[in-house]
């Protein structure tokens, strides 16, 4: 994993845009998002998150098809779109593909600062 995805895919003076796959069972290295941004799911997943020392955040059940926007701020992420909208979470953190499939994402980055 690069950064906040598995590979850069675009970037210009606004956005950064990433693929994101995580296959079965598979975890990401804790990682902190500097920049909001939205995804959408390709392919959902049930993904298990941890904050940075490796403690339970629960389940975020990500559905195929569903798209989502947050909010970086104080060293959090806001849901701000209305799948898990006002859920927050540490801005560093990894996760994990609980699902039996691959989870595959498109992210989009906005390229102004989390406060």
């Amino acid at each position: 994993m690069a950064g906040v995805g598995s590979e850069k895919v675009f970037e210009n003076d606004k956005v950064i845009v990433w693929n994101f796959v995580l296959a079965p069972g598979e975890e990401t290295p804790v990682h902190t998002h500097t920049l909001s941004y939205m995804w959408y799911a390709i392919e959902g997943a049930p993904l298990h998150i941890f904050d940075e020392n490796g403690g339970d955040l629960g389940i975020f059940d990500v559905p195929t098809g569903a798209i989502y926007s947050l909010k970086c701020e104080n060293g959090y992420l806001e849901v701000l779109s209305e799948i898990g909208k006002g859920a927050k979470v540490p801005a560093t953190h990894k996760a994990r593909n609980e699902g039996s499939k691959p989870y595959r994402e498109v992210l989009v980055e906005y390229k102004e600062q989390c406060a």
